[in-house]
């Protein structure tokens, strides 16, 4: 078959099946799958030769890992530290260890059950972060827990492919990593960054737009490269050159020219591993490929889920969602795996039917989401009562406003004087009794339900605007509000500092401190009382506005970690000082040298 007509059936099998998928809530990773299954030589046979896709669609996942190290600056690498290296640390060795164990006790050797133990605990980062995505649940705290613990399996593939190297034989014409492959990434590490900078620096100077597309492929390309000739993951070398260019200027505009690659090859690059499943070993052995599949998800998962709890004493909420998320296996199981059989640790027949029920993790998971949602937790939460709500009968309007208190009432005046509708909702009988007395429609219920989102008709309304008092309820409004139902644009009322930050790194924007406005207008007062020039007070604020929102800036990335914090606000108060202390000086100048002229005069 030539190539224009597997482009088009490859084309077609993921418009036709990806968007079913997707709406039955099975997710676009299983859709690409099963496409891949079907037109691979397995089926229908239009695809023969899986491979060649295969290598061509693994610059994808390279791609993905790409884009991963952007969003690393290094204050945010910092300040994940503790997740990377303890939780990722905890998971690793946990289900590493219990994996092995069960491998020894099933017949392999010390060594290739050690490979094979490490391997099945790789989560597929290509799997897990866009599932995640289409969940909206990135950014929750479970799913930053889940990305910090494979950023730690990814960190960890220089050790593992050099321990395949020195437990086995390897083949002849191999390169194994060793201290090259240590010394080239910290070359890398070292010297990227500058070179790096003076090239997307020439690139946007002296170049088009495309030219700077070419040179952020040529980069990620070029670093995957390096890393594959010394033994190394292309992967984790696409990774290094995110990474180094997280803090430079050219960051946002390097996610824009990378994605359209990256979520084309990504999905080719499941409907490549769909091609390569081996039906006829899973219809000569369904029992054996079926168990070992559905066992290391369970294995993995309930592993993973009781550490979590025990050991860290996480909530069920954080502990079972994140079990089942880092629960799938991951594509580098496939490199391991190929490695070990190259290095006589597998053989073939074991490697590939360790592969084929690496697969199979990827086609259950979505169905182990679909479980969770729709019957663990219900059962979970069974014992527990609803809050009642009012009945909803209105029609749907443009607006809902979640806490009708002195903030969200002010914004439904101003509202009602352009006669845009609005659906109020408080959690406070007492206060929706007290309104209703002014004449005002309020409805009384908990705005972090779903249930009572849905019955505002948040599906067909444009803004949601979030002023309830309680911070960990706002945030949790949003949450739903951002999983539920992303067409929504979200405005949020912060009650504070911290409650800002918090709100921004769940990816709202639209937001106003309560009391951030007023304080400044006090200020202004005040200051005026000492000061008559109103043009030097106006001056001094504007520097102290514009110093705060560039200081909330810096500590977005880095707010977490309490000490980095301290740090930071204490240099930024330093520099704060400073700025008035040069202007205050200048002043002091200007004055001396307009009397002394006056005086010559």
């Amino acid at each position: 078959m030539n190539s224009l007509a597997t482009v088009t059936a490859l084309l077609a099998a993921a418009v036709l099946f990806v968007p079913l998928f997707r709406k039955l809530g099975l997710g676009s990773v299983l859709g690409y799958l099963v496409a891949g299954v079907l037109i691979g030589p397995s089926v229908v046979g239009i695809v023969h030769e899986p491979e060649a896709i295969l290598h061509t669609a693994e610059f994808g996942v390279a791609l993905l890992m790409f884009l991963v190290g952007l969003e690393l600056q290094r204050e945010r690498l910092w300040a994940l530290r503790a997740s990377v290296f303890g939780l990722g640390a905890m998971q690793f060795f946990t289900c590493g260890a219990v994996l092995a164990g069960i491998a020894w006790t099933l017949g392999l050797s010390v060594s290739a059950a050690l490979i094979v133990g490490v391997a099945l605990t790789m989560t597929s980062t290509a799997f897990m972060l866009p599932a995640l995505a289409e969940r909206n649940e990135l950014d929750s705290t479970y799913g930053r827990e889940a990305f910090a613990v494979s950023l730690f399996q990814d960190l960890s593939v220089i050790p593992i492919l050099a321990a395949v190297a020195l437990l086995g034989s390897p083949a002849e014409g191999t390169t194994a990593p060793g201290w090259p492959a240590l010394a080239t990434l910290v070359a890398v590490i070292l010297l990227g960054r500058p070179i790096l900078h003076l090239l997307f620096r020439f690139a946007s100077r002296f170049g088009t737009h495309e030219i700077f597309t070419a040179a952020a492929l040529l980069t990620t390309v070029g670093l995957a490269w390096l890393m594959t000739k010394v033994g190394l993951s292309a992967t984790l070398g696409a990774f290094v050159a995110g990474v180094l260019l997280a803090d430079s200027e050219f960051r946002h505009e390097l996610e824009a020219s990378i994605e359209p690659f990256e979520t084309l090859l990504l999905g080719l690059f499941f409907m490549a591993v769909g091609m390569s499943m081996n039906l006829k070993l899973l219809a000569e052995k369904p029992a054996i490929v079926f168990s070992l599949a559905l066992g290391i998800l369970a294995i993995k998962a309930i592993v993973f889920y009781l550490a979590r709890r025990f050991i860290t004493h996480a909530a069920d909420a954080i502990a079972r969602p994140q079990a089942l998320a880092l629960a799938v296996g991951g594509e580098f199981a496939f490199v391991l795996f190929t490695a070990a059989q190259s290095s006589k640790i597998l053989t073939a027949n074991q490697a590939e039917l360790l592969n084929i029920a690496v697969v199979l993790t990827m086609v259950f998971a979505p169905l182990l989401w679909i479980l969770n949602d729709r019957i663990l937790t219900p059962w979970i939460t069974r014992g527990e009562e609803d809050a009642p709500f009012d009945r909803i009968d209105d029609p749907a309007k443009p607006v809902i406003i979640a806490g009708f208190g002195r903030v969200g009432q002010i914004v439904g005046r101003v509202l009602n004087l352009r006669s845009i509708a609005f659906t109020a909702l408080d959690a406070s009988p007492d206060a929706v009794d007290s309104i209703r007395k002014f004449g005002n429609k309020i409805y009384y219920g908990d705005a972090t339900r779903l249930d009572l989102l849905r019955a505002a008709k948040a599906h067909d309304a444009k803004v949601l605007v979030v002023c309830v008092d309680d911070m960990a309820a706002a945030l949790s409004i949003v949450r739903t509000a951002q999983k539920h139902f992303p067409n929504l644009k979200i405005f949020a009322r912060a009650r504070n500092r911290t409650h800002l930050l918090e709100l921004r790194e769940l990816g709202v924007h639209h937001i106003e401190r309560e009391t951030f406005a007023a304080s400044v207008e006090l200020a202004r007062s005040v200051l005026s009382a000492f000061d008559a020039d109103a043009a030097r007070v106006d001056a001094t604020l504007a520097t102290f506005v514009e110093h705060d929102i560039a200081l909330l800036d810096r500590q977005e990335a880095i707010f977490r970690d309490e000490k980095r914090l301290i740090d930071v606000s204490k240099t930024a108060r330093a520099e704060l000082q400073n700025i008035f202390e040069e202007d205050a000086n200048l002043d002091r100048r200007g004055a001396g040298l307009a009397h002394e002229q006056q005086n010559k005069n």
